[in-house]
């Protein structure tokens, strides 16, 4: 009687902590929202942290029609798909060729794509910006979609060796022997396994490409190609008066992120349990 009354305080004092450290974690999240519908006097003076007196949805109508957000918006979300697609393409075809094809030095080729991991943006930034302005590709939304997924293979791919490692070989070999060839075992039964790592790894790649902002400052010239990290710290040079429009822009640039983590949670939830799955 006493253990099972001393495993309900636990419980109880583990849900309190958890609410705790939910509400410190949403708060940043909340104050962002009630700061995109106030203006300056509230921000600054009257009313900093609390709920705004006044919605002021002009905004958001600002932020979208007088400061080049929708041109902002759409190449980052151009740029961050088009990345997704890239590197998860190139990292499950090299992870699948590494962890289940035998053949000479697939060892090294591997470890050779993930020690790109190790390297800082910093150190490459030159190099990168030579080499892209070399191809042709300075200041176009191909450089840059080349030069993230390039940035992000190597974690994707170890992402994907350590998950097809752990899925058993047997059935392969039982497609094998129905008479599947190396494409059907890859499609039907390689693909629809690997999902909860892909749903991980989209989230994880659109962050990146979305937030990423040294290599796009460096590489992106013109104003219409410009991502919205490039269009917030040119907003804010030009107009820092205009707190509340600012607001809503970070706002308006963080909601692809929370839908897309909404989107993907249950799949990313799963990832932590096909392993027993599978071998179950």
């Amino acid at each position: 009687m006493e253990h099972k009354v001393t495993g309900k305080i636990g419980a109880l004092i583990f849900r309190i902590f958890c609410w705790i450290y939910a509400g410190i974690s949403l708060y940043p999240v909340i104050w962002l929202i009630f700061y995109s519908f106030k203006n300056n006097s509230e921000i600054f003076v009257t009313n900093p942290f609390g709920f705004p007196t006044t919605l002021h949805i002009e905004n958001y109508i600002k932020a979208w029609s007088q400061y080049d957000v929708p041109v902002y918006f759409l190449n980052s979300v151009i740029i961050s798909v088009a990345t997704v697609v890239l590197t998860i393409v190139l990292a499950l075809l090299f992870s699948y060729a590494t962890a289940r094809l035998q053949w000479r030095g697939r060892n090294f080729a591997r470890l050779y794509i993930v020690l790109g991991m190790f390297i800082p943006i910093q150190a490459i930034l030159i190099p990168v910006a030579k080499l892209v302005n070399g191809l042709g590709l300075s200041s176009s939304r191909i450089g840059l979609i080349l030069v993230y997924s390039a940035i992000n293979i190597s974690f994707a791919t170890l992402v994907y060796y350590g998950f097809l490692k752990g899925l058993p070989v047997e059935l392969e070999e039982a497609a094998c022997m129905d008479g599947a060839n190396i494409f059907i075992c890859f499609f039907k039964i390689i693909v629809p396994l690997v999902k909860p790592a892909t749903a991980t790894l989209v989230i994880y790649i659109f962050l990146n490409a979305w937030n990423e902002f040294n290599l796009a400052n460096v590489l992106v010239i013109d104003e219409k190609l410009k991502t919205l990290p490039l269009g917030l710290l040119f907003l804010q040079g030009a107009f820092t008066t205009d707190w509340g429009a600012m607001g809503a822009t970070m706002v308006i640039a963080s909601l692809p992120t929370i839908i897309l983590y909404v989107v993907f949670s249950k799949q990313v939830e799963g990832a932590m349990t096909i392993g027993g799955a599978v071998k179950g």
